[in-house]
């Protein structure tokens, strides 16, 4: 599954523009080691959220419906040797009082680990009952029992509980696996598993399957379009379907299309997929972005479009601002005075964009007044950072540093949340310490320690603070310890059972069961996209689940702002980072 989280922008282009600071960032908090992580991982009190909040915070802080010892005696469990874990999940397993969490979780796993030592009659020993003790798991018991079955060669058997479990709970996604098997004898089973279950990956290895029989079939290229992104030729399959089927598409059947072509970077497709779709305001940008993206004609008469469409749309003053960075500097001026006048969220973004082009019409002094006009108006804005921190780099390039200190150190009061600000506070210290003000430079490097622990340049902060984390030369000796946490938070988004199955440490599970769950992946809540991170992470998506989790950081909206700055005061984020 993709997941697009900008409104604006590609997904892999943002992602393949951060790999560099995901790594870094990386590399800083392993340096730092366990002993930060127990006392400085959760940022200061500037974060916190305002108190009407509370609804949101209980997603992650909802006590779990069971002593945390049991958490943490399963997920220490998980860790031990073969052997070992069968034995003490036995003895769990046989333990009094009956049907208790602790005693469930132990018999689910138990029977896992059975079946893939090949001893399904041990399995279904574990499994018997346990659908009916383990209300959140019973779907999920059932799907085991039927496949154990199937390992002891009783395949009558098994098609009755995978019927069973299609009665009991016909709109479960384990029911997708029950119908697929069914399917094997009887194809309108897996007719109806694509009809109700087309995220399912097994559903999807269907869909690839008919395709490779006979390509020429629209409504599975459709649902391919739709749910499989991730799958390899994808690309070719949708160029396939709108060759083929292009009149018979419906609006919403190209906003599909048109989306994962986007998440494929194939912008002009993506912007003309865009053109057929409903024309709201993300996908007026798109279409506009898409044409630029691909060197294509009409790009200013789009994003013009645009603004005439969706005169006070918030995402027009972004359109305003790319139509200045394409027309002539009286015009572009004009556009840029109406993102100032009419959007306050975006004035500060639009008065350095119109400092830099006066500077580029040769008007010092108008741009000079521009950048005075956004250090008044918007002194704690992203642009006010941006601005600070280069007028305080050509400082330092001109060896003025006593300047350069002077123009930085304000982003670490006025600008903490920005994206310069660890950089900007590591540099204030070295500055600081090269013109002798050592008092200073220590303030400057333990506040980059603790707002922004997990950054590089918490770590080069720590180095020039004498810790013992290493330099550019020492770093690869050390072998800092990690704790790891004992159990596992509960996911703020999902199902019982999704959750439930994190907790148990079935990444695997968790993941295939998400993929049928998730029904908002162009438009994640905070949760939701917080969640998704959390699961590819377990799944070994490294890269994809890091940044989902951290790109949190970039929500533009008030409320999920202060969602994710909650979110933020959970050692979960952290810890997941």
């Amino acid at each position: 599954m993709q997941i697009s989280i900008s409104k604006v922008e590609p997904v892999r282009a943002i992602l393949n523009q951060r790999r560099s600071q995901i790594v870094l960032a990386g590399l800083g908090a392993l340096l730092l080691g366990g002993g930060l992580a127990s006392t400085r991982l959760i940022p200061s009190d500037r974060n916190q959220p305002p108190q009407t909040g509370q609804p949101w915070k209980s997603a992650f802080n909802h006590p779990i419906a069971t002593d945390i010892r049991q958490i943490k005696q399963i997920n220490a469990i998980k860790a031990l040797p073969e052997q070992q874990r069968t034995a003490k999940l036995t003895e769990l397993a046989a333990q009094t009082p009956p049907n208790s969490l602790e005693q469930n979780r132990a018999r689910y796993l138990l029977a896992i680990n059975w079946m893939q030592q090949g001893q399904a009659s041990k399995a279904l020993e574990q499994l018997q009952g346990l659908d009916s003790s383990y209300p959140a798991m019973a779907a999920q018991v059932m799907l085991k029992q039927a496949q154990a079955m199937e390992q002891t060669g009783d395949n009558g058997k098994a098609e009755g509980i995978y019927r069973d479990l299609l009665k009991r709970y016909p709109t479960d996604p384990a029911t997708a696996e029950a119908l697929l098997v069914l399917g094997r004898n009887d194809r309108k089973f897996e007719d109806q598993a694509i009809a109700q279950f087309p995220a399912h990956p097994k559903t999807i290895d269907l869909v690839q399957k008919r395709l490779k029989q006979n390509p020429n079939q629209p409504q599975l290229m459709l649902v391919l379009a739709r749910h499989g992104i991730h799958t390899n030729g994808y690309t070719e399959v949708v160029d396939k379907l709108v060759e083929q089927a292009a009149p018979q598409l419906k609006p919403e059947d190209w906003e599909a299309i048109a989306f994962g072509y986007w998440e494929k970077q194939q912008y002009g497709k993506a912007g003309a997929a865009y053109a057929r779709a409903p024309y709201t305001p993300r996908n007026a940008y798109r279409i506009a972005r898409g044409l630029q993206l691909s060197d294509e004609e009409g790009v200013a008469q789009a994003y013009q479009r645009m603004v005439q469409t969706f005169p006070n749309d918030p995402e027009t003053a972004q359109a305003l601002i790319r139509l200045s960075r394409i027309t002539e500097a009286g015009t572009a001026i004009g556009y840029l005075d109406q993102v100032i006048s009419r959007f306050p969220a975006k004035a500060d973004a639009a008065l350095l964009a119109k400092a830099k082009l006066l500077e580029a019409q040769n008007n010092p002094q108008a741009a000079t007044q521009a950048r005075r006009t956004l250090l008044d108006r918007y002194p704690n804005s992203s642009a006010a950072a941006e601005l600070r921190w280069t007028i305080a780099q050509q400082y330092a390039t001109a060896k003025d540093i006593e300047t350069a200190w002077r123009w930085a150190e304000p982003i670490l009061r006025q600008n903490p949340d920005s994206e310069f600000a660890p950089k900007a506070g590591f540099w204030v210290g070295k500055w600081a310490q090269q013109l002798n003000k050592q008092t200073e430079a220590r303030s400057a490097y333990e506040w980059v320690l603790k707002h922004y622990p997990n950054s590089y340049y918490a770590w080069r902060s720590a180095s020039f603070l004498g810790w013992k984390v290493g330099d550019f030369d020492s770093t690869r000796q050390l072998n800092p310890s990690v704790t790891r946490p004992a159990s596992r938070p509960e996911l703020p988004a999902g199902s019982a059972t999704l959750k439930e199955l994190h907790q148990l440490g079935q990444d695997q599970a968790a993941w295939t069961l998400w993929q049928t769950e998730f029904q908002n992946p162009r438009q994640p809540t905070v949760a939701e996209q917080f969640t998704d991170g959390v699961l590819r992470l377990g799944v070994g998506d490294y890269l994809d689940g890091i940044f989902m989790v951290s790109y949190l950081k970039e929500r533009e909206r008030p409320e999920e702002q202060s969602q994710s700055k909650m979110l933020q005061q959970q050692a979960a984020y952290w810890r997941s980072l």
